[in-house]
């Protein structure tokens, strides 16, 4: 699945979803200021991606669907000073079930590095609600990783690469990512289902560092802890 991901950021860049995707302000790219409405692409990683006109060809395309939809998820934090209560302020952006969906998707939304101190940019499975209060995500727990201010970008991309791949041997136990920009750092979080299945998240975490070639120790941190004891919460697992 994974090489079907990579080769098909190749091809033609289909339009649809990023012309959704740019009507959520701060998070999508386009050509003047954030509130510019025209979808458009940018220059990422490496490569020039040429803005164009969606054809009747490129519609039959051949589709790679991936084996679960997925749903980006941002948390804008010019909202979170207005919410109520917490998780008010996160939506949906876009769900996306084929791997041009992803590509045409991800080449219109920021890059961390580009988002505003306080913006969380989410990608869970479709149905599942990036909140310890979701069911599927209540009993589960989170693996973290740190990143210098602006560095987290190309990580970020293979995680999101590693998942939707399914390329983890407990593929079925990863809610989500997400990764959460602050003024000073980065974080990218890795949510799981099961925390008190020590073998899966074991798995789990020395595959993703494996895949980012990430070499600190990381953690992990059971949600349950994380609501009653909040940054007091330790870690129970590491690698």
């Amino acid at each position: 699945m994974v090489e079907e991901v990579e080769k098909s950021c190749d091809d033609q860049r289909t339009k649809d979803a990023a012309i959704n995707a740019t009507k959520h302000k701060g998070i999508c790219n386009s050509d003047g200021e954030e509130e510019d409405q025209r979808p458009t692409t940018k220059e990422s990683a490496g490569e020039n991606v040429s803005d164009h006109t969606l054809t009747a060809k490129d519609n039959t395309l051949k589709r790679h669907p991936l084996e679960h939809s997925w749903t980006f998820w941002f948390d804008n934090p010019s909202a979170k000073s207005k919410q109520v209560a917490w998780g008010n302020s996160i939506r949906p952006i876009y769900t996306f079930s084929t791997v041009e969906e992803f590509w045409s998707l991800y080449n219109n939304l920021h890059r961390p590095s580009r988002l505003t101190a306080g913006a969380d940019l989410h990608c869970f499975k479709n149905g599942i609600e990036p909140k310890w209060e979701d069911p599927v995500c209540a009993p589960g727990g989170k693996w973290t990783m740190t990143f210098p201010k602006s560095k987290s970008d190309t990580c970020w991309l293979y995680t999101l690469l590693a998942m939707i791949g399914e390329q983890f041997d407990y593929g079925d136990e990863i809610c989500g990512a997400v990764v959460n920009v602050r003024s000073r750092q980065e974080k990218i979080a890795l949510w799981t289902k099961t925390a008190a299945n020590e073998a899966a998240q074991m798995s789990i975490g020395r595959q993703w560092k494996e895949f980012l070639d990430y070499n600190d120790v990381i953690g992990f941190i059971f949600h349950e802890d994380a609501k009653k004891l909040d940054r007091g919460a330790k870690n129970k697992y590491s690698t």
